[in-house]
């Protein structure tokens, strides 16, 4: 990918929801939500704290994570739709 985000930021690609509840209805493409996991494509190198030193993110690349409705800023790269949001928007990393 010919993007690298900066600081404490990360590009995130969505992972698309079930077409089907668990009752076995179809879903219609009006109807979905987007989906609030997703994968992480891209890492930033971190954000500086008082001192000018480094923090380490405590993401990477290929992890798997759970994310807020509204988070991030919609971009398409290359042709594919994908997210950019700051560490803190990530809820957590799906094991």
């Amino acid at each position: 990918m010919a993007f690298t985000p900066l600081h404490d930021r990360v590009v995130v690609r969505r992972l698309e929801g079930d077409d089907k509840t668990a009752g076995g209805l179809y879903i219609p493409e009006s109807a979905k939500e987007k989906p609030a996991e997703g994968v992480i494509v891209s890492v930033g190198a971190g954000a500086r704290d008082e001192d000018g030193d480094r923090i380490a993110m405590d993401v990477k690349e290929g992890d798997k994570i759970l994310f807020g409705k509204w988070s991030g800023t919609e971009i398409t790269l290359e042709g594919e739709e994908l997210l950019i949001m700051k560490e803190s928007d990530i809820m957590g990393i799906i094991a």
